[in-house]
């Protein structure tokens, strides 16, 4: 199996070298759109709540730690990723490091993305080199101290970070590691959805749902438990949800998990929509419950007082 190296280093020769034709390089950036859609990139990186361009970051994401702001992935060479090669790319997304070696706050989330296929990698960078750049200054991240100290990432790295590192189990059937694949790499659900606490990403609670995220809505229980989670969902039930924002009685389904529906999980397809809904009903219960009170709700619609 070649390495990520390996494939990227090949990618950027074909193109050096005009060995890939118009057509492949059209198909390449295709399956980079559909790897971004996967990820719900936008998301996170166009301020959509103050109608800020595609992907020219800005948006606020408030935290217990302070404020961080989403960077300008557009290439442009100024404000954006347009001086970047695609050895940063792969760095970043992979190993969580800048450009300049200096580690990413786990807001980003590489954690998920490290496990990410080399020719995903590939696509996606195509992808985001075939959209109009934008010029953009991003504000710094306004964060509490001693957090504006970035080698404090370091720490945080040592005890929940493993590059490289993918779900997948040879003994489990494509459908189930396909779908491990797109809720735990491109979709990044732990990101939200797992409990926060310094070492939040080990696995005692993965996706035990979380208060601690951007927002007034927390991320509920999505593992199989009947109580507090989604074990009375079908697999049918989990599809709706990810394509239509839509739950099983009927309601719509609000807050973070409506932008990843939004701008993710609803361009998928029903093949990929069933993978997930597989694996997700596979997981190992989680019996803590996360709880919204209708105060969130209403302050979330913009009722509140």
């Amino acid at each position: 199996m070649m390495t990520t190296r390996m494939v990227l280093f090949l990618w950027v020769l074909a193109n050096a070298t005009g060995l890939v034709s118009a057509a492949e390089q059209e198909t390449l950036v295709a399956q980079g759109k559909y790897v971004f859609r996967a990820s719900a990139c936008e998301s996170c990186h166009t301020d959509v709540e103050n109608n800020g361009a595609f992907l020219a970051g800005g948006r606020a994401m408030e935290t217990d730690f302070g404020t961080f702001y989403t960077p300008n992935i557009t290439p442009d060479l100024d404000t954006g990723i347009g001086r970047w090669t695609l050895e940063d790319f792969r760095q970043a997304m992979m190993t969580g490091t800048r450009p300049d070696g200096s580690p990413y706050y786990p807001i980003f989330p590489y954690r998920w993305y490290t496990g990410m296929l080399p020719e995903d990698i590939a696509a996606l960078w195509a992808y985001l080199q075939s959209i109009e750049p934008i010029k953009n200054n991003v504000p710094p991240h306004d964060l509490k101290f001693p957090f504006t100290f970035r080698w404090l990432n370091w720490i945080w790295r040592l005890i929940n970070f493993k590059p490289g590192k993918r779900i997948f189990d040879e003994q489990r059937p494509a459908q189930w590691n396909r779908g491990a694949y797109l809720v735990n790499h491109l979709g990044h659900c732990g990101a939200c959805h797992t409990p926060k606490t310094f070492g939040n990403f080990i696995g005692i609670e993965f996706l035990g749902g979380s208060r601690k995220i951007p927002g007034v809505l927390p991320a509920p229980n999505i593992t199989p438990s009947q109580k507090a989670g989604i074990g009375i969902w079908s697999q049918q039930d989990i599809v709706r949800a990810l394509k239509r924002a839509i739950g099983p009685d009927g309601t719509p389904i609000r807050g973070p998990m409506a932008e990843y529906v939004l701008f993710g999980s609803s361009y998928l397809t029903d093949e990929d929509l069933n993978a997930m809904a597989i694996y997700l009903r596979s997981l190992p219960i989680k019996e803590q419950t996360v709880e919204t009170v209708e105060e969130e709700i209403q302050e979330m619609l913009g009722h509140g007082d």
